[in-house]
């Protein structure tokens, strides 16, 4: 299971991006894409993710209105739109895949490597 995490980059506040989560080395249909952040000195939250299960996408509440999830599944691929962005969402952002290998058998947890968004005052 490979992810890898692109569209991170420097940008003024309230300016927009967005990132992509492609995931591949994987069949099945039930799994979960979530996407978490590190900032400095902090430890890592969890921003959304998107369940494959009923297409389903959850937000936090400190990103809700602001940021949205969304996927193409002709690309294996999970986007996360970020508008209105603030200094403090300065952080290493991070894919994780959450998913079975086969069927009945245990939940695994895959990460990318991190992109970094930084979002200048």
């Amino acid at each position: 299971v490979q992810l890898v995490e692109s569209g991170g980059g420097l940008v003024q506040a309230g300016g927009s991006l967005r990132l992509s989560c492609a995931a591949s080395g994987f069949t099945s249909d039930n799994y979960a894409i979530a996407w978490f952040r590190q900032a400095p000195g902090k430890e890592r939250e969890g921003v959304g993710c998107f369940s494959s299960i009923d297409s389903s996408t959850y937000l936090e509440a400190s990103v809700r209105g602001r940021f949205t999830i969304s996927t193409d599944n002709a690309k294996n691929t999970v986007y996360e739109q970020m508008n209105s962005l603030k200094p403090e969402a300065t952080a290493v952002y991070y894919c994780n895949a959450h998913l079975r290998l086969s069927v009945g058998g245990p939940m695994y947890n895959y990460w990318g490597q991190g992109t970094q968004v930084t979002v200048s005052s």
